[in-house]
């Protein structure tokens, strides 16, 4: 089975609140996240973040995933866990990062939406499911 490296930043600010993302169907964080998010007929929610290049420690590829994506300088604080998840074409291993802003304004370039969600609104959005792994562990669930 094909296998794919990703990060992920779980960006907090000063209230504790994280944010999420949310992109079209057609870009999600790796390709079969955009075929079960198209199979379950939704546009997922996610922590942002992307693939690891060549040569790239995941905390640099981090760093660069949220600069490209939203144009925002971050400090990754610690790891947080990292997920394993099978999903029908590939495995997924995504290491998640406890980040804060450093500077820039969060504009969304890739993403159709975003939201600031607190501990109790983490279920108000539909996330996809690797990443319901990590709303379990911020809700101290896991």
């Amino acid at each position: 089975m094909k296998q794919i490296e990703v990060v992920a930043a779980i960006i907090h600010d000063e209230q504790g609140r994280v944010f999420a993302t949310q992109r079209g169907c057609g870009e999600c964080k790796a390709a079969g996240e955009r075929e079960q998010a198209r199979l379950e007929g939704k546009a997922g929610w996610e922590f942002p973040g992307g693939k690891i290049e060549a040569g790239e420690s995941p905390e640099d590829a981090l760093k660069r995933e949220i600069w490209e994506e939203l144009e925002t300088r971050i400090a990754v604080e610690r790891l947080v866990q990292t997920v394993e998840w099978d999903y029908p074409k590939f495995h997924l291993r995504m290491h998640c990062f406890l980040c804060h802003i450093e500077s820039g304004h969060l504009t969304l370039k890739e993403h159709e939406a975003a939201r600031w969600l607190s501990k109790e609104q983490l279920d108000c959005v539909d996330w996809l499911p690797a990443d319901r792994i990590v709303v379990r562990t911020l809700r101290g669930e896991g």
